[in-house]
């Protein structure tokens, strides 16, 4: 099978750190650093409200951000649905998630490193025909809390939710969550049940990011908004 065209260059804070984009990102790693002041923030759930709104760029390359300020990171491919991460870091999903809550893996084999100093990668694995309830498993359960223990910060990429319930399971075990919004089309019905459903679960949104922002109202296509209590 021929293999998908990596999808490496969609990593900006890598390619060019010192760009305009790059340095939105970071003011995004800072206003998750302070958006609590009691307990540090060691993980974020990284949804949108529709496929194709840009998550899974958005959460590599915060991840990236992270790593560079010396933060031991994972970043996990939550979407056992139609998975990308192992495109964007070009490596390949033979084993990954889904392996490892089934226990064809062990946990070590299925992480994989990245050319990234501090930076982890779990693929989502080979698609399964039930992810939901794979993810509300105990050894998913088991999985999460290991993986805690073991990095400073954990980016988990999900599938959009309201398509599926992926996200809001997701959100029982990671309680801090940010939505992506694609800023040339979206639908503020469609934006509204998707912080209802995040919502439901008692997930703490802490900000929004805008996608594809035009140029005339940006500096980048990138831009923060946190709504800490919306």
């Amino acid at each position: 099978m021929k293999q998908k065209t990596t999808l490496k260059h969609q990593l900006i804070t890598l390619n060019h750190p010192k760009s305009v984009i790059s340095e939105k990102f970071r003011g995004i790693r800072s206003n998750l650093l302070f958006s609590s002041a009691d307990t540090a923030i060691k993980g974020i759930v990284v949804t949108a409200e529709k496929p194709a709104a840009g998550k899974s760029t958005i959460a590599s390359n915060l991840a990236i951000t992270y790593a560079q300020a010396g933060y031991r990171t994972l970043i996990i491919d939550g979407d056992m649905r139609k998975p990308t991460l192992h495109y964007i870091f070009n490596k390949n999903n033979n084993h990954g998630l889904s392996s490892a809550i089934i226990k064809n893996v062990e946990l070590e084999e299925a992480i994989k490193e990245t050319e990234i100093e501090n930076l982890d990668l779990l693929t989502s694995g080979p698609i399964p025909p039930n992810p939901s309830e794979l993810i509300g498993s105990s050894n998913f359960n088991e999985i999460i809390e290991i993986l805690k223990e073991q990095y400073n910060f954990i980016v988990l990429d999900t599938p959009p939710i309201n398509t599926v319930t992926d996200a809001q399971i997701y959100s029982k075990y990671i309680k801090h969550s940010i939505l992506i919004i694609d800023a040339e089309k979206n639908n503020r019905t469609e934006i509204i049940k998707a912080k209802s459903l995040l919502d439901r679960v008692n997930s703490k949104i802490l900000g929004v990011v805008l996608n594809r922002m035009p140029k005339d109202k940006s500096s980048s296509y990138y831009a923060y908004y946190g709504s800490e209590d919306k």
